[in-house]
């Protein structure tokens, strides 16, 4: 099997008939080749989506049948009773304004001193910059458990545990976000900043109006990652809270174990939690995933 392009003559801008090249054949072998890579990539996708096509099937299967059927795609009774319940007998309305709170405080929170950060590392030129530096690449390569008992003896000495300051507080800047930031503000042309200063503007109102603002790419990443970040932490929502009443909906979900709120496995009832917290995620992103860009695009514009 052989594919063709058709490359017959056609007119000239001048009126006359002007050949145009022949068709080109393309190998089987590439085009085999093609074949095969949109089939693994097919493949690949399904094992990816498919826990989260469980998730949503088991939320409307019933408790014997999620447990007797625990991979089947299509529950044998439809059941809207995990629904029912959640909106009954989960404060599934604290665990949604818990989390949604805390998310968008420490959303905007890294999107602020990140930016800061970022741009105190890519621009100012001050002793220790370098030890800084080292020092933000050394944290991102600790894992975030080794930090949670540390974490949890500060917040019980400065009287923060158990409150939303001490939820908030230690997740407000990032490294990583750090980073991204430096890295994209370096690939913005020095001159921009000169022209500014030249005008007579500071350091912090040349950040904020001038470099700011061409940072978009390099924000919407930020503010996406740590959107869903924060928004599905579990770790230091367990450390820096005790009150049932701070519960967020990882937390909350987790506490949906057999034994509570009626008998059965609960699975229907956890899937469907699951399914309802992940939507604001899906939704950001699938707003604002073409905005998504490498975090140098268009640095270098301007």
């Amino acid at each position: 099997m052989t594919a063709t392009i058709d490359t017959s003559t056609g007119p000239s801008t001048d009126g006359a008939a002007r050949p145009l090249p022949r068709r080109r054949r393309i190998p089987t072998r590439v085009i085999t080749g093609i074949a095969v890579t949109y089939l693994v990539l097919v493949i690949l996708a399904l094992i990816y989506i498919y826990p989260f096509l469980i998730s949503i099937s088991g939320s409307f299967k019933t408790d014997a049948d999620a447990t007797q059927n625990p991979l089947s795609l299509l529950p044998q009774t439809w059941s809207f009773t995990a629904y029912q319940r959640l909106f009954t007998e989960v404060p599934l309305p604290l665990w949604t304004f818990n989390s949604a709170f805390v998310t968008v405080c420490v959303t905007a929170g890294r999107v602020f001193f990140d930016s800061l950060a970022g741009y105190a590392l890519a621009r100012l030129r001050f002793r220790g910059r370098a030890f800084v530096f080292a020092s933000l690449i050394a944290v991102m390569a600790v894992p975030n458990v080794v930090l949670l008992i540390p974490r949890f003896l500060v917040l019980k000495q400065l009287g923060l545990y158990d409150s939303y300051a001490g939820m908030i507080i230690p997740l407000i800047i990032d490294a990583a976000g750090i980073f991204i930031m430096k890295q994209f503000f370096e690939s913005i042309p020095v001159s921009v900043e000169e022209a500014a200063r030249i005008d007579g503007a500071g350091v912090f109102r040349t950040f904020w109006q001038i470099v700011l603002p061409m940072a978009r790419p390099a924000l919407i990443t930020l503010f996406i990652l740590s959107f869903q970040g924060s928004w599905n932490e579990f770790a230091h929502f367990i450390i820096s809270r005790q009150s049932q009443s701070l519960n967020t909906l990882t937390t909350g979900v987790a506490t949906l174990t057999s034994g509570q709120l009626g008998s059965g496995n609960q699975y229907p009832l956890q899937l469907g939690a699951a399914v309802l917290m992940s939507i604001p995620v899906a939704v950001l992103f699938f707003i604002f995933q073409r905005r998504i860009m490498s975090t140098s695009e268009g640095g270098d514009k301007g």
